[in-house]
């Protein structure tokens, strides 16, 4: 997986974290509201959650890579390179087309997950109520498979990544940009969700990517 893959998936972590809060913000919220103490001693909570959280973003990438790397090998080299490179060609395009608002589809992605979550969601309230960073650890594991078409649609692009590391970087990266909007309380986190939510910055990263994406395409017919 090259920088610009890296790069993009943080991008698309940092602009479409704004859709996280909507899903994870009550839940951290949750989590340290149910905390005894002062702010202060609610962040390892928080740190832990999201620590348990991108740890399952990135086992899940490194799975995904994996697989993806395991049956391009069925392939010849050139022509394996060429679907890989095309898979991630498309799902850059379509990452930066939701980004930039421009098309909605990969949310769909999320019924995909309803059968999973219906199966570890139970597990999750055996930890309730949090009292310590180790179990709001577990608790971010499990419920980092909570579904999420962005996060499912960042995890089928880890397919193409050319192994189980670099499928496990993708996801990392992807991971660590949504960590701002979370972690981040107070005026600093809506100042940055302002700042994400401006149409122009949304649709210049996305945008952006959408060439990275066409980029891609072309090194896969050239």
């Amino acid at each position: 997986m090259s920088d610009v893959g890296m790069f993009s998936a943080f991008i698309i972590g940092l602009l479409g974290g704004v859709h996280c809060v909507g899903v994870c913000g009550g839940i951290v919220g949750a989590l340290s509201l149910g905390m005894p103490g002062s702010a202060a001693t609610r962040w390892p909570v928080q740190l832990g959650y999201n620590l348990g959280r991108i740890s399952s973003y990135t086992l899940a990438g490194a799975l995904a890579g994996g697989l993806g790397y395991f049956f391009s090998g069925l392939l010849p080299v050139q022509q394996a390179q060429q679907v890989l490179l095309v898979v991630a060609g498309i799902f850059m395009i379509l990452l930066g087309m939701y980004l930039a608002g421009w098309w909605n589809l990969l949310l769909r992605v999320e019924q995909a997950g309803g059968w999973l979550w219906k199966r570890i969601e139970p597990l999750g309230r055996g930890l309730l109520p949090i009292r310590d960073a180790r179990h709001a650890l577990l608790l971010g594991m499990l419920w980092g498979w909570l579904p999420c078409g962005l996060v499912y649609s960042v995890l089928i692009w880890s397919v193409s990544a050319g192994g189980a590391l670099q499928g496990a970087g993708l996801m990392l990266a992807f991971g660590l940009g949504t960590l701002p909007n979370l972690l981040l309380m107070g005026a600093a986190a809506g100042q940055l969700q302002r700042f994400v939510r401006k149409p122009w910055v949304r649709q210049l990263a996305g945008g952006l990517i959408v060439l990275f994406g066409m980029y891609q395409l072309i090194i896969a017919w050239a």
